[in-house]
C-alpha cells in the first residue's frame, strides 16, 4: 500500500510498536535453547501486539487515502465509532478519481452536506434507506440506498456478507475506498483495491 501523505504522530508510533514486536521476537529466539521455558504464552502476546499494529496501520492509511478527496473525514471518523458503539451496519462509499457511474445501481439522490450526524440517520435500522451503500464524493454525501457490484474471489471465509462483499465488489473495479461497518460485531473495516482491513474504532 502507497500513500503520499505524513501524519508523524501516527507514523511514529507505529513504528515505535514494531520495534518493540521485533525486540519480543529476539528475546523469544534466545529463550528457545531454555527447555524449561516455554514461549506459547509469549507468542500469543506478540500475536495481540500484531493485530494492534496492523489497526494502527490501517488508521494510518486510511487518513491517508481520504485527506486528497474529502475534508470531512473527522465526521466520517465519528459515524463510525458511533456506528461501531451501537452495532448500526453500514457502507460508506468515497468516490476519489474514477467515475462509478456504471459500476453501482444508483439509489437516492440526496446531494447534501456531509455531517456524522446525517450519516448515521441514514443507517438508523429501520430507514428506507440503511440497507445500501451512501455515495459520498467530496464534502457532499451524493445518494443512499446505492447497490455495489459484488466480488467474484473466493475469499475463503464463509462469514463475509453482503456489505464487505459489495465493499470489495466495488474497490476491485474502481479506486474508491469503502468503510464498512458490521452490524453482527461492530467491527468496522474498509475496503481499497480488492482487499479488506480493520481499523480501531476506539480513538
Amino acid at each position: 500500500m502507497n500513500a503520499d501523505c505524513d501524519f508523524s504522530p501516527m507514523k511514529l508510533a507505529i513504528k515505535e510498536d514494531i520495534s518493540r514486536v521485533i525486540t519480543e521476537l529476539q528475546n523469544n529466539l534466545a529463550a528457545m535453547d531454555d527447555q524449561n521455558n516455554c514461549l506459547l504464552g509469549n507468542f500469543e502476546k506478540i500475536k495481540e501486539h500484531f493485530t494492534r499494529i496492523q489497526m494502527a496501520a490501517a488508521n494510518f492509511y486510511l487518513n491517508c487515502y481520504l485527506s486528497p478527496f474529502t475534508d470531512k473525514y473527522p465526521e466520517i471518523s465519528i459515524c463510525v465509532q458511533n456506528m461501531s458503539h451501537r452495532r448500526h451496519g453500514g457502507l460508506i462509499v468515497i468516490q476519489r478519481e474514477d467515475s462509478l457511474d456504471t459500476l453501482i445501481h444508483p439509489g437516492i439522490l440526496l446531494r447534501a452536506e456531509l455531517t456524522h450526524s446525517l450519516l448515521e440517520s441514514i443507517f438508523f435500522p429501520g430507514n428506507p434507506l440503511h440497507d445500501g451503500a451512501v455515495m459520498v464524493y467530496r464534502d457532499q454525501i451524493v445518494s443512499a440506498a446505492n447497490i455495489l457490484p459484488l466480488s467474484a474471489q473466493d475469499t475463503g471465509d464463509q462469514k463475509m456478507g453482503t456489505r464487505h462483499r459489495s465493499a470489495l465488489g466495488l474497490t476491485e473495479r474502481s479506486d474508491a475506498l469503502v468503510l464498512v461497518v458490521s452490524e453482527e460485531t461492530g467491527r468496522v473495516s474498509f475496503a481499497f483495491n480488492g482487499h479488506l482491513y480493520p481499523i480501531n474504532t476506539l480513538g
